[in-house]
């Protein structure tokens, strides 16, 4: 075994032993459990609403399953039953706590179910569910890339057309106010709606005129004129308030802004890179900014690459080695390695391994995904993306949990990942399962062989690299995918744990004992009720494991960057 050995007598396993030959009864209950019988005359496990709906803001469905979506989101109110049944039960102003708890402690994987909620929480007709819902629009909604989606959510979702009520149109309003009160004020508000000018068929010109945006000649006011230009206020007006000596902080962050956004206007029309480099520098411009033609620029890229945030860099790194900018020896090779190794942005942008480990695997190819964009791979870089990869491990959280990874070791974990095709099964689960013994106190493993029982152990120590977990992997022995058989090998081994994970690809098979009944046996056995279920199948796009009525069984179908999070925030209990 991996990881730590864990002790039978500490972990008090429960002396329930199902006789040989026998299985639990699912006609029964577990003892000291909230179950209710399905249909069928089963207990399982009952998923309340609230359940549901923090699975469906984490994963963009009520059910077990997080599917990795290869297109855009396709949200509906039949994805979310729970929400209308909840508010008409008048738990309204929880539903809209738990929206908001969910996008502060960011434990979505996207943003996009937490948007469709808030819309349909503004667009219920219980008033006080709506009043909570648009007071938190401001906490919801941080950029106005976010805003521009819950409007066309709740445009989708309005039962009485398209139109803008009194309260819509208040909620919109009070969003580009409020924005004023934040850190940075107006000048921010500034910066963002200059980078974000259009998203999702909108534009700040088009939802101040749906909003009816009321202000005066003051900052967000100028803010509103020099996107729409048809507020019936003139130039002069606005050069006449400029020019007046009014003393206080209004006037001060006026001017303020009207300088700005000079500074985003003479950008826009800059043919010159080194002006170009000097305004980017000084002013901290984004590559929204930047006119098209000078993104062809390598000194313009240097310029940016100075503020860029971590994930934005890691995004572009192959953009820049195609320029040129990331030569042997040149300062932006300098630069990228230092971030890159940098532990407190590392920690601060909260990039997970295995979006560092996809991003090493994509750059290290030397061309983009579709082939067009080609650059040469310079090895200090491509060293630089896997010392982060292993230096990130520290920061991810910890969730304490006793834990039983199983990996499929047979030929097909060669495929592509679904949802990642630049890694393959095999690297991911590998990768994974590293994570979680590095990170985990309490972690076995064990891979899916050819032997008689269809288990054998797996070693990887906190200290193994991942080659050399691929290495030992590609060693065993492989035969059929059973994905209840590390289930009931714990439980003929008496070992005691809160989570099963199963790596797989497509080939799912459930053998003579169906996974969910397994895991019903090992509850009842164990005595541990609350044990969990996640089968990943890596390069799937279609299967089904779990119990849609078990809380405690989740589903994975392919694999990205955010399933790490479904994952995490399903074993804490959250989803």
């Amino acid at each position: 075994m991996s990881g730590m050995d864990i002790d039978v007598e500490e972990d008090e396993w429960a002396d329930l032993s199902i006789p040989e030959g026998h299985e639990a009864s699912i006609n029964e209950p577990l003892p000291s459990t909230d179950q209710t019988q399905n249909a069928s005359g089963g207990y399982v496990f009952r998923t309340v609403d609230i359940t549901r709906l923090r699975r469906f803001l984490c994963m963009g469905t009520e059910g077990g399953t997080y599917h990795v979506h290869t297109g855009e989101m396709v949200l509906t109110r039949e994805n979310a039953n729970c929400i209308a049944r909840l508010i008409n039960r008048g738990e309204g102003s929880q539903v809209v706590a738990t929206i908001k708890e969910f996008s502060l402690q960011n434990r979505a994987c996207k943003a996009d179910p937490i948007l469709f909620a808030l819309a349909l929480c503004c667009r219920c007709s219980d008033l006080e569910t709506k009043e909570a819902a648009y007071k938190a629009l401001s906490d919801v909604c941080r950029i106005p890339t976010h805003l521009f989606q819950f409007i066309k959510f709740a445009q989708e979702v309005n039962p009485n057309g398209k139109g803008w009520g009194r309260a819509h149109r208040k909620g919109v309003s009070m969003w580009y106010e409020n924005y004023g009160n934040k850190k940075g004020g107006n000048l921010l508000l500034a910066y963002h709606m200059t980078k974000y000018k259009a998203r999702f068929g909108f534009t700040h010109r088009d939802v101040f005129r749906l909003c009816h945006i009321k202000t005066s000649y003051d900052a967000l006011g100028y803010l509103v004129y020099y996107f729409c230009h048809e507020n019936g206020q003139r130039e002069s007006d606005w050069e006449m308030a400029l020019a007046r000596k009014e003393e206080g902080l209004p006037h001060l962050e006026l001017k303020k802004v009207a300088a700005l956004v000079k500074v985003f206007k003479d950008a826009k029309k800059c043919t010159n890179e080194e002006t170009m480099k000097r305004m980017i520098l000084e002013h901290h411009l984004a590559r929204e900014h930047v006119p098209t033609d000078l993104l062809k620029s390598r000194v313009v890229w240097e310029a940016l690459m100075r503020h860029m945030p971590m994930t934005a860099m890691i995004r572009n790194l192959g953009k820049m080695s195609s320029l040129g900018l990331l030569e042997s020896d040149s300062f932006g090779e300098s630069l990228a390695e230092d971030k890159l190794k940098s532990r407190d942005l590392l920690k601060s942008a909260r990039i997970h391994p295995f979006t560092l480990l996809v991003a090493h695997k994509a750059y290290s190819k030397g061309q983009g995904e579709l082939g067009r964009l080609r650059w040469q791979v310079n090895p200090k870089i491509s060293d630089a993306l896997e010392e982060a990869f292993y230096l990130s491990f520290d920061y991810v959280v910890t969730t304490g949990k006793r834990y039983l990874l199983a990996i499929d070791v047979s030929g097909s974990m060669n495929a592509p990942v679904m949802g990642t095709p630049i890694i393959t099964a095999r690297d991911a689960a590998a990768a994974m399962a590293m994570l979680t013994v590095r990170t985990e106190q309490r972690c076995d493993v064990v891979a899916f062989s050819g032997n008689q029982d269809g288990v054998t152990e797996l070693s990887i120590s906190p200290q193994d690299d991942l080659d050399t977990v691929l290495e030992r992997i590609s060693r065993l022995p492989f035969g059929s995918t059973d994905c209840a058989a590390p289930i009931l090998d714990a439980i003929r081994s008496k070992k005691m744990y809160d989570v099963f994970v199963v790596y797989t690809d497509s080939e799912t098979n459930v053998g003579s004992v169906h996974p969910s009944k397994a895991l019903k046996n090992y509850r009842t056995v164990s005595g541990n009720a609350n044990a969990r279920l996640i089968v990943c199948g890596l390069a799937s796009n279609g299967f089904s494991i779990a119990d849609p009525g078990d809380p405690l069984m989740m589903d994975i179908v392919g694999f990205d960057s955010s399933a790490p999070t479904a994952i995490h925030q399903f074993v804490k209990g959250n989803i």
